[in-house]
């Protein structure tokens, strides 16, 4: 059996010699299948009208190995967790449940990123040892949900990640959304309200164009804009809505005072998902200053990106 590994876990668990530039915290793995995702999302790599290579998810290869190669080899990149992302194909759980099951020895946590299913393949999925479950909402505006996302819909998505935290609990639902699809702020802003009030999480990731893809020639965001983003999300999550000001439906800037801006913490501009996950140059280029941070920027950094947004 074939699993495939994001190119930065394999160097990391020493399957790939070369150099990293930030080692990942999480071994990303995904579900093998030789040939396109059967859902046609409109910014993926894997979607079936996709032109693009086969390998990617968002800007990263994903080259196989075989199971037992993997599992002898997770051991060496000291991960917190294991990350296990899927693709839609015939017996697509199937293949979930064998890795599920070959991972369980290794006694690491498992998070596993997955299109809508059951309540009793949900009860399975805690019983193997996962504990976090990837919501993909991707698209924060439910005015566009059917032309990024047209096999879903927007209310099957809900009620999924609603399912996931009644049984996994407050917290691990965490509500994927990507930032620069055509949404406004007001939009993602709205999102992080209900996901919260639901007991979710939301992860952010910044769009990222893919030759061959149906949005390969739409624009990523600035870092300015996911900036702002970042941090009203974290206002949301902590009740501090009333701190977002909003010009026209787009976020202009943040009212808070002085002691508040002290008590931000650098946390806010890293990968924000399940825990150990920082996920590095997953939607970034190397040598440019990335969406989500790896590891929280030091406090000279993070006053830069602060004078930057407000």
């Amino acid at each position: 059996m074939l699993v495939r590994v994001s190119y930065g876990t394999a160097i990391a668990m020493g399957l790939i010699r070369a150099k990293l530039l930030a080692r990942p915290t999480t071994a990303y793995l995904m579900t093998y299948w030789p040939g396109k995702c059967l859902n046609d999302c409109a910014f993926c790599a894997q979607a079936r009208s996709s032109k693009a290579n086969w390998e990617k998810l968002s800007r990263v290869t994903w080259p196989a190995f075989e199971l037992e190669e993997v599992v002898k080899a997770l051991p060496n990149g000291r991960f917190g967790r294991i990350c296990l992302q899927t693709i839609d194909y015939p017996g697509t759980l199937d293949d979930v449940f064998s890795l599920l099951e070959a991972f369980k020895p290794l006694n690491l946590p498992i998070s596993v990123s997955i299109t809508p299913v059951g309540r009793a393949t949900l009860e399975e999925f805690k019983g193997l040892g996962v504990d976090y479950i990837g919501v993909g909402l991707d698209a924060a505006s439910e005015r566009l949900f059917k032309e990024i996302k047209p096999d879903f819909e927007w209310d099957e998505m809900w009620g999924f990640a609603e399912r996931v935290v009644e049984i996994f609990g407050e917290g691990r639902a965490v509500i994927h959304l990507i930032v620069g699809l055509g949404e406004t702020d007001r939009e993602l802003v709205e999102v992080f309200e209900r996901a919260y009030s639901i007991g979710a999480d939301v992860s952010l990731f910044a769009f990222t164009p893919i030759r061959g893809t149906r949005l390969e020639n739409l624009k990523p965001p600035s870092v300015e804009r996911y900036r702002r983003v970042q941090l009203a999300r974290w206002l949301v999550e902590r009740g501090m809505d009333d701190a977002i000001v909003f010009e026209g439906d787009m976020i202009a800037g943040f009212d808070l005072s002085g002691e508040e801006l002290r008590r931000i913490p650098p946390e806010v501009f890293s990968t924000h998902g399940c825990p150990a996950c920082n996920r590095p140059y997953y939607n970034e280029r190397p040598g440019k200053e990335p969406y989500n941070f790896p590891f929280p920027p030091k406090k000279e950094n993070l006053d830069l990106i602060l004078r930057g947004i407000l």
